[in-house]
């Protein structure tokens, strides 16, 4: 899920204007100094959006708000990042939902293998649906936006041409992955993604289910040797920038209106970076001669039907705890169709 791929001069100059305090650009002392926690390292273009995105809140109030970013999760890791900014430890943060699972029980939906079919229409879907249903489970904090990886794929050492040779096969996933791994058959494998790499070079896993741009951001497309573009059951995973709500009430009315129309713009920025990254995947693992492994149509069915229950469940709990994820779904689904039918 992540990209290093961006130049280092520009982290390090991303990381100076991200930790830079004292006086606004004006001159004058700013007025609201806000700390930003991103669990993304510096150097990731994900990051890199989010400091743009603070520089872009600090010129449009003409300096009178600063924002202090700790990226690489300096300030809270990834799974306390939500809790940090509910709690005041950070005025402001992103991370994953995922990162506590049970805590976003109707907005897991977004994480399901819907086969999202890139990383921009699931950004611009998370963050409508998060604002159409606006849960209790993110009350608390106010949602400023939401962005999305692009559809998970399956990355292999030895090739999987169609469901039924993925029996067995060690799959690393983690969280909702992990579970796409066994229900397709594949025996499930728990793993972050800096562990990965040495486990598919020494044979601990033999494939890796995640977004294509991991193959170059994390350079495992050197330990695979196939790629089977499963996007017809494409995860994404959901990441959310949030304020502390006391943060966000004591500001200014005009200055929250700042906050939201830069928000807005955000979006698509980030939908369209995570595009881009996957699109830089693509074209490395292609570079590296890997061979990659279209779905037959009719085989493709068997994918899809194999992450039924997944769906299932999501439905069965969220309804047991009187929550519309029925709906959310649906929701959800019609988004990806309205999508698919407008591409070219």
């Amino acid at each position: 899920m992540k990209t290093w791929t961006r130049l280092v001069g520009l982290g390090v100059v991303l990381m100076l204007a991200a930790g830079c305090g004292g006086k606004a650009r004006d001159g004058a002392t700013p007025e609201y100094k806000l700390t930003y926690s991103i669990f993304f390292p510096p150097m990731h273009i994900q990051a890199q959006k989010g400091t743009e995105w603070a520089r872009e809140v600090e010129k449009r109030t003409e300096g009178r708000v600063q924002i202090t970013v700790h990226a690489g999760g300096s300030l809270t890791k990834a799974d306390q990042c939500w809790q940090g900014v509910i709690s005041g430890v950070s005025d402001l943060g992103m991370s994953c939902f995922a990162y506590t699972p049970g805590r976003f029980p109707l907005l897991e939906g977004l994480d399901l293998p819907l086969g999202w079919p890139d990383g921009l229409t699931a950004t611009r879907a998370a963050t409508a649906l998060a604002t159409k249903y606006n849960p209790a489970e993110i009350q608390g904090a106010k949602i400023l936006y939401i962005h999305a990886h692009g559809p998970g794929i399956l990355a292999t050492k030895k090739p999987v041409r169609n469901i039924w040779e993925l029996k067995g096969m060690k799959i690393r996933g983690t969280g909702l992955s992990a579970g796409i791994a066994s229900a397709l058959g594949a025996t499930a494998v728990g793993m972050p993604q800096p562990e990965t790499y040495d486990a598919l070079q020494k044979g601990v896993v033999e494939g890796t289910l995640c977004p294509v741009e991991t193959l170059k951001g994390w350079k495992q497309g050197e330990v695979i040797n196939y790629v089977t573009d499963t996007k017809i059951i494409g995860y994404t995973t959901a990441m959310f920038v949030a304020m502390n709500q006391k943060t966000w009430e004591g500001l200014p009315e005009d200055i929250r209106q700042i906050l939201t129309e830069v928000s807005a713009e955000w979006v698509d920025k980030h939908g369209e970076a995570w595009n881009e990254a996957d699109e830089e995947g693509w074209a490395f693992v292609k570079e590296l001669g890997r061979q990659v492994i279209e779905l037959d149509p009719e085989d493709a069915t068997h994918w899809t039907q194999r992450v039924v229950p997944i769906l299932d469940y999501y439905v069965a709990q969220t309804t047991e705890r009187g929550l519309p994820g029925a709906e959310f779904l649906k929701d959800a689904q019609a988004m990806i169709a309205e999508a698919n039918a407008a591409q070219p």
